[in-house]
């Protein structure tokens, strides 16, 4: 994990020379109200896993939003307490 993708000082990201690994370090979240305990990847199905989050009824703890690194993504509590970052890049 010697490339550095990014870093915004509280958020950063790692990866192999190759790409195919990669580990994303969050110290406490920025901008959103409470830090989650891990992220999923949905990609450009991030707008369709919002809906069905908001279908289902689950508690939407931070609502989808466009940050301005290009990640689109939200925020839902799940069954244990834990809350989920559920994310997916602009570009995809």
């Amino acid at each position: 994990m010697s490339v550095e993708g990014f870093n915004l000082g509280w958020v950063a990201r790692y990866q192999s020379p190759d790409g195919n690994a990669v580990v994303q370090l969050v110290t406490g979240d920025a901008t959103a109200p409470e830090d989650s305990v891990i992220s999923v990847h949905v990609g450009a199905d991030v707008d369709e896993a919002y809906e069905e989050a908001k279908r289902r009824g689950y508690e939407i703890v931070h609502p989808l939003t466009e940050e301005a690194w290009g990640l689109r993504r939200f925020f839902v509590r799940a069954p244990d307490g834990n809350v989920i970052n559920m994310a997916g890049h602009s570009d995809e």
